[in-house]
């Protein structure tokens, strides 16, 4: 349990596994582009692991993941895309929720940066709210006119449903 009473909050409680520097470390991983902020929101395997495989052995049989933009080219999952596009949606509003429920805890002194490397700081609902727009850009039309959540499909990003 961390800060579970601090007098300079009021009423207000923190149940968490986190303290607040642990926190920090651990959005400092979570907000390098280079690992798992993409533009779209947080990714659910770091960038990392696109050019440096993790491989696990066991009994003989060899077992590998690798970060893959997009769905996964691996069937591992049962067709599922939910399971392998690299931005999961539930975890990423899990993760805004979670932010915005801090934030409302630390107050606007709790800051990190966010990009990490940016130089710009930022607390904790502020990084909600950048998580969300890059979130949103996943349905959004881009410069050239398509959707990302639709990545190279060109019928179902031009579409009847989604009409110009």
């Amino acid at each position: 349990m961390s800060r579970w009473s601090d007098a300079s909050t009021g009423e207000r409680h923190l149940l968490s596994l986190l303290r607040g520097h642990r926190m920090k470390r651990l959005l400092n991983r979570m907000l390098d582009e280079t690992s798992f902020l993409s533009e779209f929101g947080v990714r659910s395997l770091s960038k990392f692991y696109g050019e440096n495989p993790y491989t696990f052995e066991r009994t003989g049989h060899r077992f590998s993941i690798s970060y893959v933009p997009g769905d996964s080219d691996s069937g591992v999952f049962g067709g599922n895309s939910n399971w392998r596009g690299p931005i999961w949606m539930p975890v990423n509003f899990l993760i805004i929720e979670s932010l915005q429920r801090f934030h409302s805890y630390y107050g606007d002194d709790f800051k990190v940066e966010c990009p990490v490397g940016s130089g710009t700081l930022a607390h904790l609902g502020e990084v909600a709210a950048e998580l969300s727009r890059r979130l949103c850009r996943i349905f959004l039309r881009a410069t050239d006119g398509r959707r990302p959540v639709f990545g190279d499909s060109p019928g179902a990003a031009r579409g009847p449903a989604f009409p110009r």
